[in-house]
């Protein structure tokens, strides 16, 4: 059974990911539809709430660059 022809190729994906964080925007997140569309959706992901203190320390430092 055949897929048939792909409506979009993963580099297709990639280079427009990489011109929105080239224009300084960060992806929250990428959708294709069926048709082959791309659109992303600039911003950040969302995160769960967190379901405790530790969770809540670990979101609030975990973009913090490590001092090793």
């Amino acid at each position: 059974m055949s897929r048939g022809p792909a409506t979009f190729k993963k580099r297709d994906v990639t280079r427009a990911v990489k011109a929105i964080e080239a224009a300084g925007l960060s992806v929250a997140r990428v959708e294709v539809d069926k048709d082959g569309k791309i659109v992303i959706v600039p911003g950040r992901p969302e995160l769960p709430t967190p379901q405790n203190d530790l969770d809540a320390w670990i979101d609030k430092h975990a973009d913090a660059a490590e001092g090793h």
